[in-house]
């Protein structure tokens, strides 16, 4: 069978692309698929093959053997032993053949045919073996793979746990090469269209041969002739490419093409591909402090953590389209990063970021021991492998050589056995480790410094010697974020020792927040809750300084046991609610490079027909709009009963000059409606075409302070707190949000007596409307069996059970998925209206549910609202409510449960109204 007809039997194979787009050669043959596999969980093997005819199952390549999708599904450590026979035979008689694997956790040998080929150590670096003498063209070849995990403390782990990465997790594949052909070639481009390449060929003779460039179908070419020698030649060329095209999140150009060196031993063709862009950080104006560039101008780096974790493959995809997918859901909600956490990621998926437009901070693996003489150099070698492999992805724009010193700290133990004071030791961050930590920041800027580098992105304030000043924080509240963001940046100056350890002392370098979000900031943290709120007031707060350039939030998908991400692990939306404030907000706007900061509280509480003032600044990390005049339109409105009222509204002209952060000159100043409301100050930013640039919005809980509420509508209003029921006959029922909330579940209902004016007070009740907030309730098991929370420790970053519907700071966001109630009104007993309530939803909406909450780290409901169910009642029922001035109002819910929303709750500040007329 030829080596075509070889590769179209792939079609079918899991994932059947290339692995490297980056670097692709054609004559190729994909071995995913079916593998015969034994799983060994002791370490006795003495290292034979002589498993072979023990092998009791099947596994499908290249899914980690704890993974869904492997077919095996089984999390132990031990020894994964695979097998296959492969008949395969290069395109060109006398190529080489080469074995590839793109990963495999964590030592792995290999045999052909019985001869032991090669060995490898480490979780994530890409290797290969020549294996051209042992390999029969045209015959039947027998692969044997032993993969050895057992999550030594020495191994580089990275953060696993969600699922583990054991084994075989990339994929493999036989690749043919001329005698002699190119290794590697690294680009490093600059912005004036200049071009080096510095290629290392592998020459089976000595000899002349011809190095050639083609890319951008033939506009850059360029070739050279050059003389190899025996065995490894490292060559470096440069060229020149005409009206450079640049690389960057807006407008991701690449120079796709190839590679070729022709010699006489053959020609190797390689696909490849470059980005002309530069990442730097430079200081602007008379400013003191550093701001990260691309490509020579400041940029605001709106990111998220990515786990890069999926439900049935683990930490391979199970697809390209996946991958790509991941990208997109980042691009569509105007992100313009990403930061691979604690891992290097799949090169398919790099190149999907290269291609769609996204930067990438990607993290080296640590490991979660000790930093001793077995950690550092397995480190060491790890690292070197990662940065070789991804060094030409423009996406990546920064490397991160650590994480919150995980893995850098001496354990107790044995600090205890080289002290000398007898004192109790606790594990610590050593001088000497430090140091170790600055060698390997100064090594991977001496062999990449193209890129940004971190030497450990903290959250104990603990940084050594680094390109950026990063810090990490997990804290919820409006006032407290914001004091907690004003003094890490009032304490981020050169020379200011903050952030620091061990006499260091910070240099001009850009701050950047490289972890935040509101899942580790409650007591008994990571519930699953609404985060809409919380990250609206962040983000206006970071954009709020002038200092800071970029942040990264926790993250882009919820994982198994984490739920602050944008979307659901499965990929679906959850919803933020922004665009019931504003129309056409959406997350996009709060990523805006270009943004007006309301520098307000998110919600406050005010007099009905105060005046107020607002002020606000503009923030521009873009010169897209710079020179021109924007304008900024605002508008004050309420909701009356569910009719949207306009109180005030204006536009200001700014004209939109410099980068960075500068006061818009007067606030803006409005009278607040002369009523109970939920009040709103929308704000858009357009351009003088009518592009809208950016969206924002603060709340007003605005109250008229009397006895009875006031609203704009003819009659008068009774209003019943909705914990007043006499009765109620649920299986399972509380208050909630400071009573302000009652709940109950499943099937049931409340009862009220409700009392009209006496015939004194109003002579005729003539009509009558009902108007209250519901939404249906979803019981959690915390509902049911009570609360059980737990403390959560670093075991959270091994997988552990967050046990989220024990949780009490859950309270599921609103998402794809929907839960309704169908529930009754009765008069005196009489049906008068039935509602369907779609869900029981919770995101910025419920602006009531936020600012009522008691503490700011211990979540209430937060969040939850209601939809408006208004109801006149029949004059039959009206006529005899005249003779009897009240009556029993019964709200009845199905199996889908009944809240329902007081006056400080949800989103309409209203208790059960009932308007008497």
């Amino acid at each position: 069978m030829t080596a075509q007809a070889l590769q179209t039997t792939t079609a079918a194979l899991p994932r059947p692309e290339y692995p490297r787009p980056d670097w692709q050669r054609h004559d190729w043959l994909n071995l995913n698929g079916t593998w015969a596999f034994q799983l060994q969980t002791e370490n006795n093997e003495s290292g034979s093959t002589q498993l072979a005819d023990r092998f009791d199952s099947e596994i499908t390549v290249p899914f980690s053997w704890a993974s869904p999708l492997s077919g095996i599904g089984r999390s132990e450590t031990g020894i994964g032993w695979y097998k296959r026979e492969v008949s395969w035979s290069p395109e060109t008689s006398g190529s080489l053949v080469f074995l590839r694997f793109g990963a495999v956790d964590y030592n792995c040998d290999v045999w052909i045919n019985g001869v032991h080929v090669g060995s490898h150590s480490g979780g994530y670096g890409t290797f290969e073996f020549d294996v051209t003498s042992v390999w029969k063209s045209g015959e039947g070849n027998i692969i044997v793979v032993k993969a050895e995990d057992f999550d030594l403390k020495s191994q580089t782990r990275g953060k696993q746990g969600y699922g583990e990465i054991r084994g075989i997790w990339q994929p493999v594949w036989l690749e043919a090469r001329p005698q002699s052909y190119i290794q590697a070639a690294k680009f490093i481009t600059k912005l004036d269209g200049s071009i080096q390449v510095n290629a290392t060929v592998a020459a089976n003779k000595a000899g002349d041969a011809k190095l050639q460039f083609a890319f951008a179908e033939g506009a850059v070419s360029h070739a050279e002739l050059v003389t190899l020698e025996q065995g490894v030649n490292n060559i470096s060329v440069s060229f020149q490419v005409a009206d450079p095209q640049l690389w960057s999140p807006e407008s991701p150009y690449l120079y796709e093409g190839e590679i070729t060196l022709a010699s006489g031993e053959g020609t190797d063709n390689i696909a490849t591909y470059f980005g002309i862009r530069e990442i730097s950080t430079a200081l602007y104006g008379d400013r003191k402090y550093r701001w990260i560039t691309l490509n020579g101008k400041p940029a605001y780096l709106n990111g998220t953590l990515d786990q890069a974790f999926h439900e049935t493959g683990y930490f391979t995809y199970p697809t390209d389209e996946a991958m790509r997918d991941e990208i997109y859901l980042a691009k569509r909600i105007g992100l313009n990063f990403i930061r691979i956490h604690i891992k290097p990621e799949e090169p398919r998926k790099l190149y999907w970021a290269d291609k769609l437009g996204m930067m990438v901070m990607e993290d080296m693996p640590c490991f979660w021991g000790n930093p001793d003489e077995t950690a550092r150099p397995a480190y060491e070698r790890e690292a070197k492998e990662i940065i070789d492999r991804d060094f030409n992805h423009p996406s990546i724009f920064s490397w991160v050589m650590f994480n919150e010193t995980w893995g850098l700290r001496t354990d107790a133990e044995t600090i205890a056995l080289t002290s000398q004071d007898g004192g109790k030791a606790e594990a610590t961050y050593l001088p000497e480790t430090q140091e170790w930590v600055r060698s390997m920041y100064r090594w991977a800027k001496s062999v990449d410094p193209t890129r940004i580098v971190e030497e450990n992105s903290p959250c104990n304030w603990d940084k050594v010697e680094s390109d950026i000043n990063t810090w990490h924080f997990y804290i919820n509240g409006y006032e407290e974020v914001r004091a907690h963001v004003t003094e890490v940046v009032e304490n981020t100056y050169p020379g200011s020792s903050f952030n620091c350890i061990g006499g260091n002392v910070q240099t001009d370098a850009p701050l950047m927040n490289s972890e935040c979000g509101n899942v580790w900031g409650f007591t008994n943290g990571a519930g699953d809750s609404d985060l809409a709120w919380h990250y609206r007031y962040m983000l206006n707060e970071f954009r709020r300084h002038d200092k800071m350039c970029g942040f990264v939030f926790t993250e882009l998908r919820d994982v198994t046991n984490e739920f602050n991400g944008y979307y659901r692990l499965d990929g679906r939306e959850k919803f933020f609610g922004y665009e019931a404030f504003v129309p056409g907000m959406s997350l996009a706007d709060l990523h805006a490079p270009d943004f007006i900061v309301i520098d307000a509280p998110p919600c406050q509480t005010v007099q009905a027909g105060a005046t107020v003032s607002i002020p606000l600044l503009a923030s521009s990390f873009s010169d897209r709009y710079h020179g021109q005049q924007l304008q900024l339109s605002w508008e004050l409105w309420h909701d009356n009963l569910g009719t949207r009222v306009t109180n005030e509204r204006g536009v200001v002209a700014l004209d939109w000059n410099g980068f960075g952060v500068t006061p818009i000159a007067a606030p803006l100043t409005f009278g607040l409606p002369k009523q109970d409301a939920v009040a709103v100050l929308a704000l858009t930013l357009r351009a003088a075409d009518g592009t809208v640039v950016t969206r924002n919005f603060i709340a007003f809980d605005v109250r008229s302070g009397g006895d009875a509420p006031v609203y704009d509508a003819d009659g008068q209003f009774i209003a019943v707190p909705v914990t007043d029921f006499v009765e109620h006959s649920f299986a399972h029922q509380w208050n909630a949000i400071q009573e302000g909330k009652t709940n109950g579940g499943k099937a049931g209902q409340f009862v009220y007596e409700i009392s009209l004016p006496d015939a004194a007070a109003q002579a005729l009740v003539g009509h009558v409307e009902l108007a209250f907030e519901a939404s249906a309730k979803r019981l959690l098991a915390r509902n049911l069996e009570g609360a059980r929370d737990q403390d959560h420790t670093i075991s959270m970053m091994h997988g552990a059970d967050a046990a989220v519907e024990y949780n009490s700071n859950t309270y599921y966001m609103t998402d794809n998925e929907f839960h309704e109630s169908l529930i009754n009104v009765l008069v005196d007993g009489e049906k008068v209206a039935s509602f369907l309530l779609p869900d029981n939803p919770a995101d910025s909406r419920g602006v009531l549910s936020y600012q009522y909450q008691e503490v700011q780290n211990k979540l209430d409901e937060a969040g939850s609202y209601g939809y408006l169910c208004k109801v006149t009642l029949p004059s039959s029922i009206t006529a005899k409510l005249d003779r009897s001035r009240g009556f029993k109002l019964t709200l009845e819910a199905g199996e889908g449960g009944l809240a329902l929303y007081g006056r400080n709750a949800g989103r309409y500040p209203i208790d059960i109204l009932v308007n008497v007329k």
